[in-house]
């Protein structure tokens, strides 16, 4: 039940049992006041009870839900959408057929719909909250797949004793690459450039290129 409608010898006494029965605080309610009530006379006859409507406020998390089914709606996908908020943030997850256009190009659609997402869900909220998106499980066969890329790649750095620079990648894909060669004692990663053609270098250990540290896409 996300809203319900109350009674009482006051507003405050309405709103009071309303929010028991929605087992709310009153920050996380709207608040509609359909009767103040009166005591009438002499405060014995002719009064009324005040009536309230009182109304679940929506969770970052719902609205998060409730943007993506309406994108998936409006491109026609038919798909199930989940949104569950953790310590770390909201994960959105998108299961269906044909999610294709979700995703995009290397994941370029995926991330600016998370983008977008954590706009609409932290639109009016005084915290921000971190949001995830993953579509049909694409993010972590990506991430299996940079992993694989970051061993080979490892493999000719060390044959040849020479650094070798990939691709641009957004920086979650570049903090995968730095973290599967963090404990590699033979090569080190950095990156180089600027959004969005900054790239990662792996270099042998202790003949690094000049690149900068990439520190903060490690944490």
């Amino acid at each position: 039940m996300r809203t319900v409608e109350e009674s009482g010898r006051s507003v405050e006494e309405a709103v009071a049992q309303a929010l028991r029965k929605l087992a709310a605080s009153e920050s996380e309610v709207n608040i509609e006041i359909l009767e103040e009530g009166s005591r009438g006379l002499l405060g014995i006859l002719g009064g009324r009870p005040a009536r309230v409507r009182v109304t679940l406020k929506d969770s970052p998390a719902e609205k998060a839900r409730q943007f993506l089914e309406s994108v998936v709606a409006s491109l026609g996908i038919e798909a199930t959408v989940s949104a569950v908020a953790g310590d770390d943030g909201i994960q959105v997850n998108v299961e269906g057929e044909d999610v294709g256009p979700l995703i995009g190009r290397r994941g370029h659609s995926l991330d600016a719909w998370q983008y977008l997402t954590a706009l609409v869900a932290n639109k009016g909220s005084h915290e921000s909250v971190r949001v995830f998106l993953d579509v049909a499980g694409y993010r972590e066969r990506r991430a299996a797949t940079l992993e694989r890329l970051a061993r080979r790649t490892a493999a000719r750095v060390k044959a040849r004793r020479r650094s070798v620079a990939l691709e641009p990648m957004p920086a979650a894909e570049r903090r995968v690459i730095h973290l599967a060669l963090q404990d590699d004692p033979d090569v080190v990663t950095g990156s180089e450039g600027r959004e969005p053609y900054r790239r990662v270098v792996v270099s042998p250990r202790g003949r690094e290129s000049s690149i900068k540290d990439a520190k903060e896409e490690k944490e």
